[in-house]
This record gives C-alpha cells, structure tokens and sequence, in this order.
C-alpha cells in the first residue's frame, strides 16, 4: 500500500520555481571539431512537481542539470528558474550528486551548515541544521564525521545540506547511484516525502526506470534524430498514479515496459 502523505508545519514549505529551457544546446570543442550535446531542448517544469531525466550514457542528462544549477552555460537557448534568467550559481537551486562530497574533518552537523544561506544566525542556523538532520533520520549522528556513518547516511546528509537552503528547486544527479538497493529505496521513499512535505520543484537525473516511475510527476527522455546532431526531449511521459506510490501498481508496469523500449531494451515474447 502506498505511504500516507506526512502532515509538514507550514514553515517548512519553500517557495517552489518553475524551470524553463527553450531551444538550449550544449557544444564542446573537441580534438575532432565540435560537439553537439544537446540541442534544440525545450523543456517546461512546473513549480512543485517532479520531473525525471531518463537516457542511454551520454545523451546530456547531467549536463542539462548543470545547466539548470548555474554550473554551466548553455552555448544556445535560455534557461530560466522562476521566471529570471540562470546566471551562475544561485539561491533558488541546490544540488544533490552522486557522491555526498562532505568535507572528511567536519561532523554531519558541520557538513550541513555549509549549506546555509549567507546571513543566518548561529541560533537559527543551528535549529535549521538539527532540523534538516531530524528530517533525514539522522538526529543522533550531528557529532559523528562522515567516515563514521554508512554510504546511505552520508547521503542523508548531502540531501540535508541542500535542503537547509531551502531552494524552490531540488536538482539531483543520480543521488542513489552508489548505494544498495535496499538503502536505494529507502532514499527514494525519504525524497518522495521531503518533496511532497515542502513542495519545492524536484528535477532528478537517473539510469533507473522504476526509481523514475516511483518518484516523477513526468518522465523526460533524452535522444538524438535524424534531424539534430545533438540530445533533446525525445518523449514526455506523464505519470499518472498519485504519489505516494505502489511499486506495484499495474499502470507503472505497462508504463515501465514503454520506457525501456524507448532506452532500447524491447519486451521479450514467449
């Protein structure tokens, strides 16, 4: 049965951004010439969904985050965070990577303050920090350094260290990648709260199919064609049961087997 939806204080709600992309391509010079990466993407994510980025290795996944979080400039096109214009990194956006990337002499605690905006106060900070920790499962672990806790807490802790900033949009580049599959669902179950809790806008990069079908709102699939050298939206796939979800609902197989078709893996026939 699904999980019943958390009751969240109003307080914890953030002002939630739309993204926008229109005609974005991103080029690189290479040894032979130049590299088309994306191109041509139009892409609309509306404020408080959820909107996964599914496509084969090299179809610009990662590098349309990028682009969104102000990491990276697009050669093409505009991409825009609650109506204004991406220039460089900025306060409406945090991002969650693949690995945690907490600093080795910090504590949790320490690690998630890094996350803070600039101009909050020891106290305030503080309370957020232990909040944000509270949130994730990991109250009893602000002391502890990041060799002490496993893969998946330490994960907590990044996902913590973004939220604490409290962005109206959550990027997320493959966060539970490394983890095992158990811990793996027990983090998506975890993001599927925070977001339904904040109703910040979620963007999340994965190769995983059912992580996308559990977690999205759409599901957006890189390609190329014919008609353009570089990756752009190839399918927009609404997802139609209400989250919280059942990994085992009907509707999300026959889904799934239309997804993994468009990766490139058809169904098998008897």
């Amino acid at each position: 049965m699904p999980r019943p939806v958390p009751a969240a204080p109003a307080a914890e709600r953030v002002e939630a951004a739309g993204v926008s992309l229109r005609g974005v391509g991103r080029s690189f010079s290479t040894a032979g010439g130049t590299h088309d990466v994306l191109a041509g993407v139009d892409v609309d994510v509306a404020p408080g969904s959820t909107v996964a980025l599914l496509g084969a290795s090299g179809s610009g996944k990662s590098t349309l985050l990028r682009l969104v979080a102000g990491l990276d400039d697009p050669t093409a096109g505009t991409v825009e965070v609650g109506g204004e214009a991406v220039r460089g990194v900025g306060t409406r956006t945090a991002v969650v990577f693949q690995e945690p990337r907490l600093l080795p002499w910090r504590d949790l605690a320490g690690n998630v303050a890094l996350g803070l905006p600039l101009g909050t106060s020891r106290a305030e900070g503080r309370a957020q920090v232990l909040h944000w920790l509270e949130t994730v499962g990991l109250a009893g672990f602000a002391g502890h350094r990041p060799r002490r806790v496993s893969g998946g807490m330490a994960q907590r802790a990044a996902l913590a260290r973004a939220l604490v900033r409290r962005p109206g949009v959550l990027l997320l580049d493959e966060p539970f990648a490394a983890l095992d599959a158990l811990t793996r669902l027990k983090m998506q179950d975890l993001l599927d709260d925070v977001q339904r809790g904040t109703g910040a806008t979620v963007l999340f990069v994965t190769h995983d199919v059912d992580e996308a079908l559990h977690l999205a709102d759409r599901v957006l699939v890189l390609g190329t064609s014919e008609d353009r050298t570089g990756a752009h939206v190839v399918r927009d796939l609404a997802v139609g049961p209400p989250r919280p979800r059942d990994r085992g609902d009907a509707e999300l197989a026959h889904l799934r087997v239309e997804l993994l078709e468009l990766l490139g893996v058809p169904r098998t026939h008897a």
